[in-house]
């Protein structure tokens, strides 16, 4: 049997000091003598104390030394049968004692609160238990401590305090003693200095009990007590004042009051204010040429009672100006650094330190210099093409400055150096140098231009040899002449020099005969020397042609434009004898050119005859000479040799044949004949004379050459002969010898001249766009011929008045029966007539033709004044004069435009634009490309077709952030710390604009939840080395690049390398949970910073005592967090250190001390936590605690938390703070925000409860983190700007706003002629495309503001716009660049919808939105907002938004509203002008329950603007409530009741009543009453309120959330009437009357008697009458309408019929213009007999008059307007006033004084037109009217 424990062994408790313990433990087994019993402890086998058959084990005086587990085992010897186990706990019980004990007296103040520290079980005050007493005043804390909270005098006492156990009982006690104390001082009020913007504290701790109440005061003014909080002055807890933000004017004395019952004391501080310190003029991004000065400006203002000290950084290092004699830094602040090289490029930082505060500014300098000359350049022949050398170079040192642009400099044949290619792209390291010249020698030699100007040259190639080439250019000026008959002399001179390409060896010379495909013949000239050739044995007059080309080495080169040239004429077969003309056959040397100009006389002896000539050019004629005789003709000179010349006879030149000759008019003969034979002519036909002489007068030869031609019969004219006389007329042919035989004279006489008579029959055909076919009967020409024909046209819209203008004249066609008219204009309409003329003058003018009208046709020209520029990133706006309307040539409606555009700088599909509007003259171009340069034109067309396109004009789409990410990301780590990132740049395409630099964003993976950013600048760095990384850390990094508008994409996916792998940081969170006498657990986490892969811990322990070097060194897996150290000595000090390891090995070890003890708690709470203001900053401030208890266990780490004021919740900053630490930086924090504090210890037990709150601090202020939001900038004015924008978001203010500041330059772009692209002047400038002089001017801003004018810019100028806020500190980044183009005025705002009440939220309207506005007009703008209210079934209120701009003087607005579709056949449209800007709204009275209506509003400076639109529609809304039921007036002598029950409440509950009223003169429903209570049912109303003498009919109609609901069935008419007062009945009236008749008739006749002794004296008196025109104000709701205010008028009659006598009196409408276009023309169908329109002039308004509480509520009175407008039988007095009528003498008339208080509204009344015809044209009708009352 196995061994089994029967009775096992209990846990046992005894009392310290007891004799002994007995722990028994019984077993069975069999065989039971083979039973064992052992005991053990700790693994040990007890020996001593075992007795009773090792059944009881026995512990004298046990002591806690003995404390501990107990084991029992049982088993069976020489068995292997498992032994049977039990255990027991031994515990050992002390009497209690106190580890903390109260004084035995403590003294406390009333209202403190007082810990009494003690372990209590119970506590007693008086003997009497605290539980008993209630008190809430009185706490147990958990510790056993008693709090007492607010003492009052009566908490003083004996306090007890109890604890016990088992093992005994322990008690003690203190004496509270609660006082009452003066006010005193700690820390008295002390004279403080701070700076502007920064928090000011003022000190003042006091004591006393009470605690005394603080109050501060300036003067005699409260700035902060426990009641009285004003804003920026803040009382502390402590009790001192603290200033946030502090400024100039807060200055002066600050006393602080301290007050209780026991006394009061006070005290002052002097509070000085610093201007704050900042720099005013800061550095400025400069780009200085290498070895001039840089000057780096730094001026800073600051308080004149402080100094200041400027100290320069570069790259974050301290400048040393003693360190080098090129650094200055002058008094001002200015850096100077002389002699600029490469090294001083870098970022420069001006930092100003003061007691005012300190300030930086950031800077940077580049400094460049001329580039480096090229090297490697290497010329190397181009096997391709022979004329040319391929250049390639290696790119040198750009200076600094990127390089512009490269020369290319050659030197030809060791010539001069010569400028080749002057600018040769930047990007090209290598080019083919073309345009050379064979067979000559080159050299090379290139530099590279930048910024600053030309580089040196690079070595010269060495000189290279081009082959020679045949001449590439034929012989020049090739001169043929005729010699002789049968020989050409040719001449020319050799090709261009530089065509030669080579030496020239001589000339080949062809020719053959001309027009014919004969062979050539080649003549060799053989010397270049020789140029001229005398070409032989030629055929006798024939034409030939004749090429030369050259030769050299490498061959023949091109022949040259062929000449053609004659050989010289021949003999003539028609041989005359007289009349002969010799020629030269040949001659003598030398030759005839010899002789040339030269003035001599020459002698010809010429058989009998002698000639003389005093020169000889190049020949001589005589007529002597026998045909065909040669003779031997001599010239002799006294100069020259003698000339011998060789000549023969020429024949004659035959007669013209069948001559026929013809006087055609007075003046006129025509001639008809026959050209000769070809055969007979004898040479080149030159022409022909035509002859006429007067019978009278042979000599007077009348000569005319006409032309000739070779064809059928001539004809031609001689003019301007004498009229009526005869005539001989002969005809010749004529050559270049002479003139041949004339004809025989023929004798005629010219006529007699008549004018001519009239064409007829016109009839027009074959119409064509521009001309026409006019076929007439020609009219009588008056005996002489027709010189000219005139034809007149009526253009365009033709009438029986229009103007006759000449149209075509057609001269010379005298027999003419059909003209073609040309140069018509199309689509255009024509009335043509006509006349003749002869030589006496003209005809009378034909009857007039049909109307035609031409065809239509494409537009001839072009729309002008085509202009384009910038209008996005990706829109071009382009505008231009559209065409007038006599250049449609078509139908206006098919008129249009086409735009279209393309791309510059790659090949792409033409974009397309049409606009159907012939009237447009501008259009946006949208979707196209960021940073894209386009040409455009634009064409115009009709139906027919397009007319011509504009000229080219170009623009380049604003620039914008790249639209794709750089390529070719890549990342590799280098070290632990560090990855290397490459990448490629951004596609050109993509760029968008000038890359400035890139941002590389990068972050831990899982562990950062924002990326950091680092920037690279410029585009030509494309890495860069990421340091201070974390190690072994998985990182995300994208790359972007950027430009001047902002950041572009970054790459996507993220590239995700990670960090090389290191020791590992010490593990964290080191705890001992367990601790006894012997043993210690101890438990940790891994590192924060594991650097690497964790493969292993180490645990290291040691006795404090022992040797620093004796560890006892444990190392456990990478998943193990704990480890359990045994053997140890009790109550003994141990350090453990505990450290990690990866593959680079052991990290750095964390150390903790322990004691092995049980007599461990948890930690007191950290005492004194406290921030001092000197330690705050915008986003850190330093914590500072004094540590407390550690409860005998070491504090292993603190936790703070932060809470921000007022609402925040507490976060928990770090839980791994030092146990060392008594202080901590918090950082993150927001820059002006209020935080208070709190902490806690953590030991080994656990964490002490949180420590005190700090008191409240605020950060400072910072500069604002982010730019003012949608920043918009329209244009204005033609030299304004509007800058509009938001505020930047609240929790980015980080501070108080002062204001913005807006930024704006100009832009100025380098454009050449014509449609060059722009110039970039500075590549490597921020914003490159700026000129040097676009410095940005400043506008500072008030902080209320977020709307600003930009005034006194340049007209059509593009201008950049930025804007910052700022705060005290500094500035904000600057917001995203617009950019605006000033010149024109921005208007016409469009309403973008149209919209209708449809949701509870329009209960009672709608707004209308606006889009922003477009360039349409330059008056004014559209009104901003379009709104409708308390719309019932038939009425509503309309009232509308000032304009923007006004771009003039309001001068009123026009109001047109009218149904969208027809009511009951019902087509209106009324017109509403309200002059003058105070009103802004309109009442409307006649609208139609359920129709939609649209309205427009247009404001009018000296025309109107552009109309603002909106629909709305007549109620019910849906969703209101239903009509009210049982309507019911009742009429008593004081009043009218109304009556009703409610009816259906609709979607939603009612929430009230109005009543509608129609009284019986106008008919028409109006708001009579507003704003009943939902429960009310009935409504009393005065009738002194109600016109007397009309009836009413009375509505009522229920509102809810929805709106006006449906009205009630109207109630029965009830009278206004009231009984008449005595005095006002007529018999009352008769006996007064008669009675004051009486009485004047004695007055009179008493004044009769008394002036018969005086002279009367005659006295003609008259009476004024004041004219005053009556004006409409406005109604309740203040919304004008069309009823008139009862007030005192003088009114004048303006009506008279047309017959002259004066019209009935009538009311006169003011203040409103009307115009109903149906009213002019028909009213109910009824047409009346003249137009009418109603008109009126404005009239001032008080105040009074004005107001809406002088009608809210009240009772319309009579409305005289509307009373007339309602019937229409007075339509016809109202007429047009004729002109010249003399008006009559005006009555005058004066409205009731009892009229004068009374309520009135307005209306709107509308008249209709019906059936199907509708008047669309605003004609204005004139209707004037007078204000009268009855008497």
């Amino acid at each position: 049997m196995a061994p089994v424990i029967v009775v096992p062994p209990r846990n046992t408790s005894v009392v310290a000091g007891s004799s002994e313990i007995t722990l028994e433990c019984v077993a069975n087994a069999r065989p039971v003598e083979k039973l064992s019993m052992t005991w053990k402890r700790n693994g040990i086998k007890i020996s001593s104390g075992v007795n009773s058959f090792e059944r009881r084990l026995t512990i004298t005086n046990p002591t806690t030394a003995d404390i501990g587990m107990y084991f029992c085992e049982a088993e069976l010897k020489d068995s292997t049968v498992e032994p049977a186990r039990a255990k027991a706990f031994l515990s050992i019980m002390e009497p209690p004692y106190f580890t903390a004990e109260p004084e035995s007296r403590i003294l406390a103040e009333v209202e403190k609160t007082v810990d009494l520290l003690c372990q209590a079980m119970a506590w007693y005050k008086d003997s009497v238990p605290i539980n008993e007493l209630q008190n809430p005043r009185y706490k147990v804390l958990t510790n056993g401590g008693l709090q007492i909270q607010g003492l009052h005098p009566d908490d003083s006492g004996i306090f007890q305090c109890f604890a016990s156990n088992k093992a005994g009982e322990i008690q003690t006690h203190t004496y509270l003693d609660v006082t009452n104390i003066t006010p005193t001082f700690t820390r008295p009020p002390m004279d403080t200095t701070v700076t502007e913007g920064m928090t000011a504290v003022l000190s003042c701790e006091v004591t006393g009990a009470p605690k005394p109440a603080i109050t501060w005061k300036r003067g005699n003014q409260i700035l902060a007590s426990g009641s009285v909080q004003i804003p920026r002055f803040i009382l502390l807890e402590s009790g001192g004042l603290q200033i946030t933000p502090v400024f100039l004017q807060d200055a002066g004395n600050y006393t602080c009051y301290a007050v209780n019952s026991e006394g009061a004391l006070n005290a002052f501080s002097i509070l000085t204010v610093w201007n704050r310190t900042f720099i005013v003029r800061p550095p400025e991004d400069s780009t200085v040429i290498k070895g001039t000065t840089a000057t780096l400006q730094c001026d800073a203002t600051h308080d004149p009672r402080i100094s200041i000290r400027y100290v320069w950084k570069k790259d974050s290092m301290v400048i040393n100006p003693s360190s080098s004699s090129r650094v200055t830094v002058e008094k001002g602040g200015t850096l100077l650094i002389s002699q600029t090289w490469s090294g001083d490029i870098g970022d420069y930082t001006c930092e100003v330190i003061s007691f005012g505060g300190n300030d930086s500014r950031k800077a940077r300098l580049e400094v460049i210099e001329l580039p480096h000359s090229p090297q490697n350049l290497l010329a190397i022949l181009n096997s391709s093409y022979s004329h040319s050398v391929m250049l390639s170079w290696v790119r040198p040192f750009d200076g600094n400055s990127p390089v512009l642009y490269y020369i290319v400099e050659l030197s030809e044949n060791n010539s001069p150096w010569k400028v080749h290619l002057s600018n040769v792209n930047p990007k090209m390291t290598s080019i083919t140098v073309s345009g050379l010249t064979p067979a000559r020698t080159y050299q090379f030699r290139v530099c590279a231009v930048n910024q600053v100007g030309k580089g040196q040259y690079s070595t010269e190639t060495s000189r290279l040899m081009l082959p020679e080439e045949p001449p590439s250019a034929p012989p020049k000026n090739i001169v043929a002449s005729g010699r002789t008959n049968q020989s050409i002399m040719v001449q020319w001179q050799p090709p261009p020099e530089s065509e030669h390409n080579g030496v020239l060896h001589g000339y080949i010379l062809r020719y053959r005969l001309a027009g014919l495909p004969g062979e050539y013949h080649y003549k060799n000239i053989t010397s270049a020397e020789i140029n001229y050739c005398l070409v032989k044995d030629l055929i006798i007059w024939t034409q030939y042609e004749i090429q030369v080309a050259s030769y050299n080495g490498a061959g023949l080169g091109p022949f040259s434009r062929a000449v053609t040239e004659y050989t010289l004429q021949g003999e003539n077969n028609n041989i005359q004898t007289k009349g002969s003309f010799p020629r030269i056959l040949k001659s003598s040397s030398p030759p005839i050119g010899s002789f040339g100009q030269v003035p001599t006389t020459f002698l010809l002896p010429v058989g009998l005859l002698t000639l003389y000539s005093s020169s000889i050019a190049r020949g001589f004629s005589h007529n002597a000479f026998e045909s065909l005789k040669a003779y031997d003709l001599i010239l002799k000179s006294r100069e020259q040799p003698q000339l011998s010349l060789d000549l023969v006879g020429t024949g004659d030149i035959s007669q013209t044949q069948n001559v026929q000759a013809e006087a055609v008019n007075s003046t006129t003969i025509q001639f008809l004949w026959n050209p000769p034979p070809q055969q007979f002519i004898n040479g080149i036909n030159q022409g022909y004379k035509l002859l006429a002489w007067p019978m009278a007068a042979p000599e007077s030869v009348t000569v005319v050459t006409i032309a000739p031609d070779f064809h059928g019969v001539h004809s031609g004219c001689i003019t301007n002969l004498k009229k009526f006389t005869a005539y001989y007329t002969s005809v010749l042919c004529f050559t270049t010898p002479g003139d041949g035989p004339r004809s025989p004279p023929q004798l005629l006489c010219t006529h007699e001249d008549k004018l001519p008579g009239a064409p007829s029959n016109l009839v027009i055909s074959n119409i064509s766009p521009r001309s026409a076919t006019l076929q007439f009967r020609p009219g009588y020409d008056g005996k002489t011929s027709i010189s000219k024909w005139i034809v007149e046209g009526q253009v365009g819209v033709l009438g029986e008045e229009e103007e006759w203008v000449s149209l075509y004249e057609v001269e010379n066609e005298p027999d003419a029966q059909m003209l073609e008219i040309p140069n018509l204009i199309p689509y255009t309409h024509y009335r043509f007539r006509m006349r003749q003329v002869n030589i006496v003058g003209q005809s009378p003018l034909s009857q007039p033709s049909r109307v035609i009208q031409t065809l239509q046709a494409p537009p001839d020209v072009a729309p002008g004044s085509v202009t384009v520029r910038t209008a996005s990133e990706t829109s071009l706006w382009i505008r231009w004069m559209p065409l007038p309307d006599a250049q449609y040539n078509g139908n206006p409606e098919s008129v249009g435009y086409r735009i279209k555009l393309w791309r510059v700088d790659l090949p792409s599909p033409v974009l397309m634009k049409v606009i159907g509007d012939r009237l447009e003259r501008e259009y946006t171009i949208e979707d196209l490309e960021e940073w894209v340069e386009y040409e455009l034109q634009i064409q115009a067309f009709n139906a027919i077709g397009a007319g011509p396109w504009s000229e080219v004009v170009r623009s380049c789409t604003r620039e914008s952030v790249p639209s794709a990410p750089p390529e070719n990301v890549s990342a590799v780590a280098v070290s632990s710390t560090q990855i290397l990132l490459t990448w490629t740049s951004v596609p050109e395409p993509e760029q968008n604009g000038l890359i400035l630099g890139y941002k590389i964003l990068f972050k831990a993976k899982d562990l950062d939840s924002e990326p950091k950013t680092q920037i690279v600048r410029g585009n030509h760095t494309q890495s860069v080395l990421l340091a201070s990384l974390r190690k072994y850390v998985l990182y995300e990094i994208q790359v972007l690049a950027f430009t001047r508008i902002g950041d572009g994409v970054p790459n996507f996916p993220p590239v995700i390398e990670r960090t090389k792998d290191d020791a590992p940081g010490p593990p964290v969170r080191l705890v001992f949970p367990e601790v006894r006498l012997t043993s210690v657990r101890i438990v940790w986490q891994p590192p924060e910073e594991p650097n690497g892969i964790i493969l292993g811990y180490q645990i290291a322990y040691r006795l404090a005592t022992s040797s620093p070097n004796k560890f006892t060194t444990v190392e456990v897996g990478s998943t193990v967090r704990q480890f359990t150290a045994t053997d140890l000595s009790p109550e003994s000090a141990y350090i453990f250190r505990t450290s990690a390891k990866t593959r680079q090995g052991w990290g750095e070890p964390l150390e903790a001390t322990v004691i092995t003890t049980e007599k461990r708690e948890r930690p007191a709470p950290p005492r004194e936590p406290k921030v001092p203001q000197s330690e705050v900053s915008s986003q850190t401030l330093q914590l500072q605690w004094v540590p407390g208890s550690d409860g005998s266990s070491p504090i292993r780490y603190f936790t703070v938390q932060v809470r921000e004021l007022p609402n925040g919740e507490w976060q928990t900053y770090s839980s791994s703070i030092s146990h060392e630490a008594t202080s901590c930086v918090i950082e993150r924090l927001n820059p002006f925000t209020s935080y208070k504090l709190r902490l806690k210890a953590t030991n080994d037990i656990g964490d002490s409860d949180f420590s005190a709150e700090t008191e409240a601090v605020t950060t400072l202020q910072d500069v604002p983190g982010e730019p003012p939001r949608s920043v918009s900038v329209t244009p204005h004015t033609t030299s304004s700007v509007l800058v509009q924008w938001q505020p930047p978001k609240v929790e980015s203010l980080n501070g108080l706003l002062l204001g913005y500041r807006i930024y704006y330059r100009e832009l100025e772009y380098e454009t050449g002629p014509g449609t060059e692209s722009k110039t970039i002047k500075i590549p490597s400038a921020l914003r490159a495309e700026l000129t040097p002089q676009s410095s940005f001017q400043t506008v500072n801003s008030p902080s209320a503001l977020t709307t600003y004018e930009l005034t006194q810019l340049k007209k059509y100028k593009r201008y950049e716009v930025v804007i910052t806020a700022y705060n005290i500190i500094g500035e904000s980044p600057t917001s995203t660049p617009v950019e605006v183009f000033v010149g024109e005025a921005e208007n016409a705002i469009r309403v973008r919808k149209i919209c209708r009440p449809t949701t509870p939220y329009q209960k009672f309207g709608c707004l209308v939105k606006l889009r922003p506005p477009t360039r349409k007009h330059v008056n004014a703008d559209a009104c901003t907002f379009l709104a409708f209210s308390e719309i019932t079934c038939t009425t509503l209120n309309v009232s509308w938004g000032e304009p923007m701009a006004a771009n003039g003087i309001l001068q009123g607005y026009r109001v047109v509203y009218e149904p969208l579709a027809p009511v009951q056949g019902v087509s209106k449209v009324v017109t509403v002008d309200i002059k003058g800007n105070w009103q802004r709204w309109l009442k409307i009275r006649d609208l139609t329950k359920g129709v939609t209506y649209l309205f427009r509003v247009q404001a009018r400076t000296i025309t109107y603007g552009p109309e603002l639109q909106a629909n709305i529609t007549a109620g019910p809304a849906e969703g209101s409530p239903g009509s009210p039921q049982e309507i019911l007036a009742t009429k008593s002598a004081s009043g009218l009741t109304l009556q009703w029950t409610e009816g259906d409440s609709g979607d939603k509950p009612t929430t009230g009543y109005i009543i509608e009223a129609r009284s019986s003169d106008e008919g028409l429903w109006d708001t009579f009453v507003k704003d009943i209570p939902r429960s009310a049912t009935s409504y009393t109303v005065g009738l002194d309120k109600l016109k007397q003498g009309v009836s009413y009919e009375f509505r009522v109609v229920a509102v809810n959330e929805f709106g006006y609901g449906e009205p009630s069935i109207p109630s029965a008419a009830v009278s206004a009437q009231v009984e008449t007062p005595f005095y006002e009945e007529w018999w009352f009236l008769l006996v007064m009357a008669l009675s004051s008749l009486i009485l004047i008739l004695l007055v009179v006749f008493a004044l009769i008697l008394h002036g018969q002794s005086k002279k009367y004296k005659n006295c003609s008196t008259g009476k004024n009458i004041s004219n005053v025109e009556e004006s409409v104000t406005l109604d309740n709701g203040g919304f004008t309408a069309l009823e008139l205010n009862s007030r005192h008028l003088n009114v004048k009659s303006t009506f008279s019929k047309k017959n002259g006598t004066r019209s009935p009196p009538r009311p006169s409408p003011g203040g409103l213009h009307y115009s109903d276009e149906d009213i002019c023309n028909k009213y109910n169908g009824a047409v009346l007999s003249e137009s009418v329109a109603l008109n009126e002039k404005p009239l001032e308004v008080s105040e009074s008059e004005a107001t809406d509480s002088d009608y809210e509520d009240e009772v319309p009175k009579h409305s005289f307007v509307n009373h007339y407008m309602s019937d229409p039988t007075y339509y016809n007095s109202w007429k047009r006033q004729q002109k010249g009528v003399k008006h009559p003498t005006p009555y005058r008339y004066e409205e009731c004084a009892a009229s004068e208080t009374e309520p009135y509204f307005q209306t709107v009344i509308t008249t209709q037109s019906t059936g199907s015809y509708q008047i669309h044209g605003h004609e204005k009708c004139i209707v004037d009217c007078e204000i009268w009352c009855p008497p």
